[in-house]
């Protein structure tokens, strides 16, 4: 008798950061506050959820970004050009008592050999050794708003201040905003940055599509964020905010994470969720029928929906400000709520009155990135941003008609939909880096009946 042969399935490439992307951030950075400057990062405490239990440790995303280290009780130190070294990581030191309980640590030598620190130290010598490390620098480049670590900066600054006169020593004489400097860095994305958010995005779409699948009447809510979020682990992924599975009248609720109402026959179900893949987030919102089949009205607004969602992804692209994308939808959101007879009027004086605000009172996007509203000035001084190759952001308009509303006809009511998707600013014009998840009303039918 034959053995039928198993084919041993080849896992999926991992798209990650090499060390030298982390080194290019932190010559970059140096570049731009010069010698003359330090700069001081600390890492991101331990938060805990309640007795002796921690929240799954998640890294700053600042520190990350210019790093690459995941591990608690950090600070990172650049100081463009010191001969001695550039980068000096302060790390927890080795515990073999420790690394039992709670895992392994890298260590000052781990620190220099895998995270690319020119030299790196025990965090408990951090108040004997940074103090030296500020003495003749001009300019202390650091994000304030780390709680204990901003007193202990002041006191090293102050320390160094009162033994200048004595000692000789010159202490800088300038705190510069470092998240000014950093967060310009982060809002343009590197070729390795698009590749994760990529497969951020990738893997985001399976998960609405597994959803998508799984969706009948008599679900319930809680057991759609399940599927989406079985769909991110297997692929080493997690949530990147908690995830909005609102059915019916919870459509309507922006915001809405209870996530605990059963799915009736009929309803909508608006789906907003996004995972984080090696740090980058996704964020994709689609919508859909319970039962797999819109009823005419739903099929109405959801058009409408889906062309201002297409109106404002044509507007992104090099040259065109921020807010394009959003007239864009708004211009027309509106001319489809007048067709449906929700709005009455002239599209222009409705726009002028932002009578649309009724019906879709959000922006039509936001960054994207380390974060999901991620970080960068949407208006350089009182200008709308121009857009430019690197810049990453979702587009995500959407209408909700909650129950009740005057001069609405019924059955419009409980009907919220959103259409959401990732964008990144191309040479060219834009790529959507959330393919691979229907988003028209015939596609979105025939996932559901496949």
């Amino acid at each position: 008798m034959k053995t039928a042969r198993i084919k041993a399935v080849q896992p999926r490439p991992r798209v990650i950061a090499p060390p030298t992307e982390f080194a290019r951030r932190r010559r970059q950075l140096m570049k731009m506050i010069g010698r003359g400057s330090i700069a001081i990062l600390p890492a991101a405490p331990v938060h805990h959820r309640n007795n002796d239990v921690e929240y799954p440790y998640r890294q700053d995303s600042d520190f990350h970004y210019l790093t690459g280290f995941a591990e608690p009780e950090a600070v990172a130190v650049l100081v463009p050009g010191r001969a001695a070294a550039e980068y000096v990581l302060f790390v927890r030191d080795r515990d073999p008592l420790r690394e039992t309980w709670d895992g392994r640590r890298a260590g000052p030598a781990g620190a220099v050999e895998r995270f690319g620190a020119d030299d790196a130290f025990p965090i408990t010598d951090i108040d004997e050794i940074l103090p030296g490390l500020l003495e003749n620098r001009e300019r202390v480049y650091y994000a304030m708003g780390h709680a204990d670590f901003d007193q202990r900066v002041l006191a090293w600054l102050a320390q160094l201040r009162s033994q200048a006169p004595r000692q000789g020593r010159h202490p800088p004489q300038e705190i510069v905003a470092l998240d000014h400097v950093l967060h310009d860095m982060r809002l343009y994305k590197s070729r390795t940055e698009i590749a994760l958010m990529r497969e951020s995005g990738r893997i985001a779409a399976a998960a609405q599509l597994r959803a998508m699948r799984f969706c009948r009447p008599g679900k319930y809510e809680y057991e759609i964020a399940a599927e989406l979020m079985h769909e991110y682990r297997r692929h080493n992924a997690d949530i990147s905010y908690q995830p909005i599975c609102g059915g019916g009248a919870n459509a309507c609720i922006l915001h809405y994470i209870e996530n605990n109402a059963v799915l009736r026959d009929g309803d909508l179900l608006l789906v907003d969720a996004g995972c984080e893949y090696e740090y980058y987030a996704s964020d994709i919102t689609r919508t859909w029928p319970v039962n797999g089949r819109f009823t005419p009205a739903q099929r109405a607004v959801y058009d409408v929906v889906l062309a201002a969602q297409s109106a404002a992804i044509a507007k992104v692209k090099p040259g065109n400000h921020w807010n394009e994308p959003h007239e864009a939808a708004v211009q027309v959101i509106t001319q489809g709520l007048v067709d449906l007879g929700l709005l009455k009027g002239r599209v222009p004086a409705l726009i002028k009155a932002e009578a649309y605000r009724k019906f879709y009172m959000h922006r039509t996007g936001h960054w994207l990135g380390l974060d999901v509203h991620d970080v960068g000035d949407y208006k350089v001084g009182e200008q709308w941003r121009v857009l430019e190759p690197g810049m990453v952001m979702t587009v995500e308009p959407g209408i909700y008609i909650p129950a009740g509303l005057r001069g609405v006809p019924k059955r419009f009511w409980d009907i919220g939909i959103r259409i959401e998707d990732d964008v990144a600013v191309t040479a060219d014009g834009y790529e959507i880096l959330s393919e691979g998840v229907p988003r028209t009303v015939k596609e979105i039918e025939a996932a559901m009946t496949a």
